[in-house]
């Protein structure tokens, strides 16, 4: 018998070492039961995969209440609104009130259908809704700070004669300032009423005309500040400053002051920086002065002012600011058609710059730049069409900068009579993009 012998085959197979680990996870703060028999079982948390990017503009807001989305639309009363000279009234197209953070403009509600340019100055021979002579005296010199001690307001008619009177000294509550000035004194100004209770008197007199007072920024902006104070609404559209209209009669005074134009029309001031005596003054001087400028076609300068109501209820006063300040950041509703070319007209859109070198006032010329629709501009670069200046070889100033660019010169007189014609221009499209329009969209 063989016995068999049994082979025994040794396989190895080498196998990847494969490390293991194992993390220990802090277990979730377990809570009792309600039973408070047992503690509840804590699992591993479920962790979700990523989300997947979405691009910024996939990213719609939630859809707003209906409420939200409807415009609250405000119309406008017919008492605002500005008649022109025929008697026609200009009607004006309801506005729409942004959100609730914006203000309301509620001044001359005529503004938004009027030109660009339409809004600043007009003839001297257009018939207009009358005047209120103001004057002010105050304890100093800052509005908001300083307050008013004495006011006076007078009504005139369009052609300058007095149809109402009103004046009063105020109790400011706090020092009356200068006395040595406006002679009024603590004693004399106790128990004097506040602005408070003779603000509606003054409207009466304000209503409906325009405001004019002797540098009529400085009287302006304190009325406006002292009916912010006690939360009132000044019925101002329009004002006009007496020194920039005697400035273009071109009257040959020393100086401008009160009391020098008063000595220069034969007009007697009996008591300087008395409130009442100071604006029955100017409205003696005012009467020559519509008459001169009538005669001199000139055109009166007149300022159109805006008024808010922002939505706690309270009326803010727009700051008067210089035109030239406004004027070079309006846009033109034209395309410049570029360099004014000798011998021919001027055309709308245009791009006006004034040197030092001028008879008329900056003012003045301004008012006309944009009357014509066309731009005005502070600076001399490629794009200006034309330089107003009364020197052919002006050695410094914007007239200097004109002949070294090769941009041409006009004097004062000569773009006056170029004014009674020019050519209509090439308007601007407007570009709106409606598709988006009533969507709201995430920012981030």
């Amino acid at each position: 018998m063989v016995a068999r012998a049994a082979a025994v085959i040794r396989v190895v197979v080498d196998l990847p070492f494969v490390p293991v680990t194992t993390t220990d996870r802090l277990p979730s703060p377990s809570w009792r039961s309600s039973d408070l028999s047992s503690v509840i079982a804590t699992r591993p948390p479920i962790i979700a995969p990523a989300p997947r990017p979405v691009t910024r503009d996939a990213q719609r807001a939630a859809e707003p209440a209906p409420s939200a989305t409807r415009p609250r639309v405000v119309t406008i009363p017919s008492s605002l609104s500005r008649r022109k000279s025929g008697g026609d009234t200009r009607r004006c197209r309801s506005s729409v009130v942004r959100g609730p953070c914006h203000p309301r403009n509620v001044s001359d509600a005529d503004a938004e259908c009027r030109g660009l340019g339409g809004s600043w100055g007009r003839p001297a021979s257009e018939p207009g809704a009358g005047w209120a002579v103001v004057d002010v005296e105050t304890s100093g010199f800052h509005p908001g700070q300083a307050r008013v001690v004495s006011v006076a307001a007078l009504a005139l008619g369009d052609d300058g004669n007095v149809e109402g009177t009103f004046s009063s000294l105020l109790n400011p509550g706090v020092d009356p300032g200068p006395t040595h000035v406006h002679g009024l004194t603590t004693e004399i100004l106790a128990g004097q009423p506040t602005f408070g209770e003779i603000v509606d008197e003054l409207k009466d007199v304000l209503r409906g005309r325009t405001l004019v007072a002797h540098n009529v920024a400085f009287d302006y902006s304190f009325l406006a500040a002292e009916a912010e104070l006690v939360g009132a609404e000044l019925p101002i559209d329009t004002v006009m400053c007496t020194v920039e209209l005697t400035r273009r009669l071109r009257l040959g005074t020393e100086n401008l002051r009160l009391e020098t134009l008063a000595a220069h029309w034969g007009i007697t001031q009996m008591r300087p920086h008395d409130a009442l005596d100071d604006a029955l003054v100017l409205a003696q001087i005012l009467k020559p002065a519509l008459a001169g400028a009538h005669d001199r076609k000139a055109w009166l300068p007149v300022r159109p002012v805006q008024r808010r109501s922002w939505p706690n209820g309270q009326i803010t006063h727009d700051e008067l600011r210089p035109l030239k300040t406004i004027a070079a950041r309006l846009p033109c509703a034209y395309q410049n058609p570029g360099r004014f070319v000798a011998g021919r007209p001027l055309v709308q859109g245009m791009s006006v710059a004034l040197s030092s070198e001028i008879g008329h006032t900056y003012e003045e010329l301004i008012e006309r730049i944009l009357h014509a629709g066309m731009a005005y501009t502070e600076s001399v670069d490629q794009q200006t069409s034309l330089v107003i200046c009364d020197e052919a070889e002006p050695d410094q100033g914007r007239g200097y900068q004109a002949n070294e660019m090769g941009v041409p010169l006009v004097g004062d007189a000569d773009f006056m009579q170029l004014l009674e014609r020019v050519v209509g221009g090439t308007g601007l499209e407007e570009f709106t993009d409606a598709t988006l329009s009533g969507d709201q969209f995430a920012l981030f």
